[in-house]
């Protein structure tokens, strides 16, 4: 079996797939939380309601994917040669059932997990999302999603307040809202309009998205890396490539400085600059990936990071790689970047710049390959002083 941290994605083990959910209400407590399913166009929505499923309605996708009576909390057949050629994506989602009412959110939901088999086999892929001190009573867990021309899961992770009504009409489904909590009046102020978690996909070169905070901070911003899992004996000889994930950063004050795992420069997420990569993948196992941390309640602190991938050992193959980064916030669409087009003779791939545009948070689309840090440097004007590195 393979865990997935969120980002990860690694092809489906068959064409006919249990997709289950797990997890124990907190001690003492009575929650009521639904596992639901969403069939979405390349557009990121539905074709109508008939393509939510869940176990009031538990089948959609001409009997692709059923809501069934099975162990845990919620478990759903796909026979994923039965879905219409229109379906690319299938949503896995977890709503808390009037979770405004009960002033409940998924922090409620201990040893919360998704697990993906062959029908009738052991878990192939599993994914086991960080829910400890959520404020969200919605999340995304997963999703399937079909990728040149084969089927793929990723782990996702993407929470954001509000229950099952504003999750389904981010899909283009209006369901009816949950009752309030009751308050003394005055009324409290209206809350803010739900966010779609629709993912954001920068294409093109220069296509920028911009996030406006939601609450005090931005919260916890990963950026996470993530290569085909079948990309050992792509690159010659059977050896796994080494695909690093880093960064240039400007802080406010005008310091700036790189943060990878070349020269051990792994920043911190605590202090300045307020930056930390988790870990460096040497072993050819990308189920994981790489992941980088960005303190959003620092966000005041930062200018802009400019995230590249550098492939440190192994012959360039950037089409192979499958390489795509996913950047993840509470209560933000994800926004992702696909490295597919590539030039095998650059090493580097800058990838997105993010900006602090008073105070918004700024994602433009670089995607240019170029032979390393040193010449990303000076295309993007940081001015930094480069010397020859390597990782211990």
């Amino acid at each position: 079996m393979t865990d997935l941290q969120q980002g990860g994605n690694a092809p489906v083990p068959a064409d006919r797939l249990t997709v289950s959910f797990a997890w124990t209400p907190a001690a003492g407590r009575e929650v009521d939380a639904d596992a639901s399913a969403y069939l979405l166009t390349a557009s990121g929505k539905v074709r109508g309601d008939a393509d939510m499923v869940f176990y009031n309605q538990p089948q959609g996708g001409d009997g692709g994917v059923r809501f069934v009576t099975g162990p845990g909390q919620g478990t759903f057949e796909v026979d994923l040669a039965r879905l219409p050629a229109e379906i690319e994506r299938v949503v896995f989602c977890v709503t808390i059932h009037e979770a405004q009412a009960k002033g409940q959110t998924l922090a409620l939901l201990e040893g919360a997990k998704i697990d993906v088999a062959s029908s009738g086999g052991a878990s192939a892929l599993r994914f086991v999302p960080s829910l400890a001190g959520a404020a969200e009573a919605a999340m995304t867990f997963g999703e399937l999603y079909l990728r040149n021309g084969q089927w793929k899961f990723r782990a996702v992770g993407q929470g954001f307040t509000g229950g099952l009504a504003p999750l389904a009409r981010s899909f283009g489904i209006d369901v009816a809202e949950d009752a309030p909590a009751a308050a003394p009046p005055p009324p409290p102020p209206p809350a803010p309009e739900p966010v779609s978690l629709s993912k954001v996909t920068l294409e093109k070169a220069g296509q920028t998205v911009s996030l406006e905070k939601r609450g005090s901070s931005f919260g916890e911003i990963t950026v996470n890396l993530n290569w085909s899992r079948g990309r050992k004996g792509f690159f010659g000889g059977g050896s796994a490539i080494d695909l690093d994930l880093g960064c240039l950063f400007e802080l406010s004050d005008g310091r700036k400085g790189v943060v990878q795992a070349l020269g051990n420069a792994f920043g911190s997420f605590a202090q300045e600059p307020f930056i930390a990569l988790s870990g460096d993948d040497r072993t050819g196992d990308v189920s994981q990936g790489e992941t980088m941390r960005i303190n959003g309640a620092r966000w005041a602190d930062i200018r802009r990071i400019a995230i590249f991938a550098n492939i440190y050992d192994g012959v360039p193959n950037w089409q192979q790689t499958d390489g795509v980064v996913l950047v993840t916030m509470p209560d933000q669409p994800p926004i992702e970047v696909r490295m597919t087009e590539g030039q095998n003779d650059r090493r580097l791939c800058g990838i997105v710049l993010i900006e602090n545009d008073a105070g918004r948070l700024k994602v433009t689309r670089i995607v240019d390959y170029v032979r390393d840090q040193k010449v990303l440097d000076e295309s993007l004007g940081w001015g930094l002083r480069w010397v020859a590195g390597r990782k211990d």
